[in-house]
């Protein structure tokens, strides 16, 4: 390619070409320091200030109340899987889990292999997770609830999330952090790899209720807890250190970009014009049940699989790449992340049209 090509890939994802700009122009000397983010020490004061800064605009974009602490943690989502239940589940305690697709499922698998008890409250199984289940009981009892707020895979997410009363409740946002603007405080714990809408791979942002550090057993592994991590402000060990500088950067992006509520008003047209087009359409079916939709991952078929091979060949012929769904469910699926541009989903439309009036 002569130019930058379009990038739907689920993560890792687009980033915000300014950022990428930045960190060039800043790559092999950060600010005067003469070297870059990645060879100086995560003791110094320089990256002192870039995570401590990080954290900041966190807390800042996304309104996060006072009692919350932002870590930075490595091993992604899944290490958070197991982490959650060892930091959060005591002996004769169980938790409820809301199935919502694959990711829902892998982290109910990771606390039942520590022995844990877990309660799968509900599920979308019986439709191929193609939706949001609404009804369910959570026990008062319960540890906690855990939810996966967006399903990367099938293309569902929450539009509303469940009153839980005082039963904390905890959520895998991966997919769809600070993609619309939400109540920090609804949470007890908010964790999500960074690598599809806040920065690169190998950064896990946990943003974590003060008062649940105190959980952490003396017994689990060092890496996993959040009393160990959060005491040292994620610098117990060697963090992600150029992650978090460029998680720094996205999130200076988002600000200059008029925060989350402007960021939501782009995300959802985007998102519109991309189910406008499905709707309209007798060639291309989504696969989500209308009232369940994400706005970060939009999932649908075409008449056949060879006729999906094809669209994903001419598509990156036509500069757009990604588009491929998950192994696991085939079919085609956009990610259309923050930092995809309007004009990507736009282009992405009229060759939709275009194929079809080719290809029907």
């Amino acid at each position: 390619m002569k130019g930058r090509i379009y990038n739907f890939n689920p993560g890792p994802a687009a980033l915000p070409q300014s950022v990428l700009e930045d960190v060039k122009k800043d790559l092999l000397n950060y600010k005067g320091e003469g070297l870059s983010v990645m060879e100086m020490s995560h003791r110094s004061k320089t990256f002192d200030d870039i995570i401590k800064d990080t954290e900041q605009l966190m807390k800042d974009i996304m309104g996060i109340p006072a009692g919350y602490k932002v870590l930075f943690f490595q091993g992604g989502a899944t290490l958070q899987f197991a982490a959650i239940p060892l930091n959060l589940l005591g002996e004769n305690q169980f938790a409820d889990y809301i199935n919502t697709g694959s990711w829902s499922k892998k982290a109910i698998q990771e606390a039942q292999k520590l022995g844990k008890n877990i309660n799968e409250i509900a599920s979308s199984g019986d439709s191929n997770f193609s939706y949001i289940p609404k009804d369910f009981q959570i026990n008062p009892d319960a540890a906690y609830l855990h939810i996966t707020s967006n399903n990367t895979i099938f293309g569902t997410q929450w539009d509303e999330y469940p009153n839980t009363g005082s039963v904390p409740m905890i959520c895998d946002m991966s997919s769809d952090i600070n993609c619309r603007k939400i109540d920090v405080a609804k949470f007890a714990l908010i964790y999500a790899g960074a690598q599809k809408n806040m920065g690169p791979s190998g950064v896990t942002i946990v943003i974590i209720r003060e008062d649940l550090l105190d959980k952490s057993p003396e017994n689990i592994p060092t890496m996993t807890s959040y009393k160990i991590i959060g005491g040292k402000d994620s610098l117990y060990n060697t963090p992600p250190t150029f992650g978090i500088y460029i998680i720094k950067l996205v999130l200076e992006w988002i600000k200059n970009m008029g925060g989350l509520e402007k960021l939501e008003e782009v995300n959802n047209k985007k998102a519109q014009l991309l189910y406008d087009a499905i709707d309209s359409s007798a060639f291309y079916r989504g696969t989500v049940r209308k009232d369940s939709r994400s706005i970060m991952n939009i999932t649908f078929r075409l008449p056949s699989e060879e006729l999906e091979k094809k669209f994903i060949a001419v598509s990156l012929e036509n500069g757009m790449i990604g588009l491929k769904g998950h192994r696991s469910v085939g079919g085609i699926r956009a990610s259309i992340y923050n930092a995809v541009p309007l004009k990507a989903v736009e282009t992405l439309v009229k060759f939709m049209d275009k194929f079809e009036k080719e290809n029907s």
